[in-house]
């Protein structure tokens, strides 16, 4: 056996950091897109689609299953939150805003998760943010 070289034994490798997320996630992709293929209204099935797709970085994939979803229930106010974070990892604030407002109208109401949620860091640095929740809640904000 050649030794190795000193040049190739200290080149650096970039490792997936996390092989078992990505082999999880397409796997759950595969299965949901599977399942929602076979029965298109399978609510469960697209919901779960959307988040694995927004996972694995997939975000216009994502938004075409989110507004899938808004149009089997378009009076679910988590629909409409999902499909202004879809927007919102696109930069497409004006779509995000229009979702964001369409939840809120419908009932949506967790602050907390609203404020943390890392598929709404674009829509959080926008000016209409702060307006959108003053609109909302006041000054009662929880």
């Amino acid at each position: 056996m050649r030794p190795m070289s000193r040049e190739r034994r200290d080149r650096h490798v970039e490792a997936d950091p996390n092989p078992a997320q990505r082999l999880f996630d397409d796997f759950e992709i595969g299965l949901c897109r599977a399942a929602a293929d076979a029965d298109p209204k399978n609510l469960r099935a697209l919901e779960l689609l959307g988040q694995a797709l927004t996972r694995a970085g997939r975000h216009q994939e994502a938004l075409e299953i989110d507004l899938r979803v808004t149009h089997l229930r378009p009076r679910d106010p988590v629909a409409y939150y999902n499909l202004a974070c879809s927007y919102s990892n696109l930069a497409d604030l004006d779509g995000a805003f229009t979702a964001l407002r369409r939840a809120f109208d419908l009932g949506y109401k967790d602050y907390p998760h609203l404020l943390r949620d890392p598929d709404l860091e674009n829509v959080r640095r926008d000016r209409r943010f702060k307006a959108l929740l003053d609109k909302k809640w006041g000054k009662r904000q929880p």
